[in-house]
């Protein structure tokens, strides 16, 4: 199912968390509504979902205006980050509840359940009570629990923010997989760059409650939009007044045209490549990202003057 998001306004008093937004999610696609805390991510995700109502504009699901519907008439499944897991129920009560609730067939519903226990790994849990049970493992059976009515569309909002790195890590792999399983249209929330690039196939990016800039990972890596855009996807510094990436950022023993002069702090080398951190004359700190015939042939020390210039240069409005 396709979403669309027409000139969506939310304010909650004074307060402008949604403004004017308009934004396509493809039918089967995963997309990442991406940004920092208060950017107005997660009441866009509410306001398609039904949690919250837009003080103008549209939510069109399939070509249908669902605006006004209530959220049990939108077929839309949403997993919070907190879980929000029956404790007094088993797994497997846990994920048939919503296909009970529906009056589906008792057999339907026992089909039903074993076939997301064993696609998201739970099959040995199923009589075991939520508190049992890892944070990755409960993510895992709300993931499952908002798939047992079989939505149109899947809300995610901050999935894995509870939870540690590693498992974290893991849970990306996993839904990524998942989701290639399922091709249910995704939409999750993230403030994690890392996070969005690895799993969405488009990435939209917000900012003060206004949509910066929708694309690709690699469109928003390389070809930012915005200022903003261009510090939060990715590393960016400030190299003579312009934004440049650590790998645009070329360094030569002789001054050249537009170059800053600067120390060498340290030398890392990472397999093929190497990160130079830097220090100008006013004490700003920037990274340069260089392969390992790069620096070989700089034959760079620590505490050397050299100068450095940005390789490609972006200027924004």
């Amino acid at each position: 199912m396709s979403i669309e998001i027409r000139n969506v306004t939310k304010r909650f008093g004074s307060f402008t968390a949604v403004d004017y937004v308009s934004l396509a999610v493809d039918t089967g696609s995963l997309t990442a509504l991406l940004g920092p805390s208060g950017s107005g991510k997660s009441t866009l995700l509410r306001i398609v979902a039904g949690l919250e109502t837009p003080d103008g504009g549209e939510v069109i699901l399939s070509g249908e205006d669902a605006t006004g519907l209530a959220p049990q008439k939108r077929n839309v499944g949403f997993v919070f980050q907190h879980y929000a897991a029956f404790k007094h129920m088993t797994v497997r009560d846990n994920v048939a509840f919503g296909l009970k609730i529906r009056k589906r067939p008792r057999q339907q519903i026992q089909a039903r359940v074993d076939e997301l226990l064993q696609l998201v790994g739970l099959q040995a849990f199923a009589d075991r009570y939520p508190a049992q049970l890892s944070g990755g493992q409960r993510q895992r059976m709300a993931l499952a629990r908002a798939l047992a009515p079989e939505p149109r569309v899947l809300l995610l909002d901050e999935p894995f923010g509870a939870l540690d790195a590693r498992v974290r890590a893991e849970l990306r792999d996993w839904l990524r997989r998942l989701h290639e399983d399922v091709h249910v249209t995704t939409v999750f929330v993230t403030h994690d760059q890392e996070e969005a690039m690895e799993l969405a196939d488009r990435v939209a990016v917000l900012n003060q409650g206004r949509l910066e800039q929708v694309g690709a990972t690699v469109e928003l890596y390389d070809e930012p939009a915005t200022e903003f855009v261009m510090r939060f996807v990715g590393d960016a510094h400030v190299l003579g007044g312009t934004l440049v990436r650590p790998h645009d950022i070329e360094l030569r023993h002789l001054q050249g045209e537009g170059s800053v002069e600067v120390e060498v702090e340290r030398i890392t080398v990472l397999g093929a490549d190497a990160r130079v951190d830097l220090v100008d004359g006013n004490g700003s700190r920037l990274v340069a990202r260089l392969r390992r015939d790069e620096l070989d042939e700089l034959d760079l020390e620590r505490g050397e003057i050299l100068w450095a210039q940005p390789g490609r240069e972006r200027v924004f409005d």
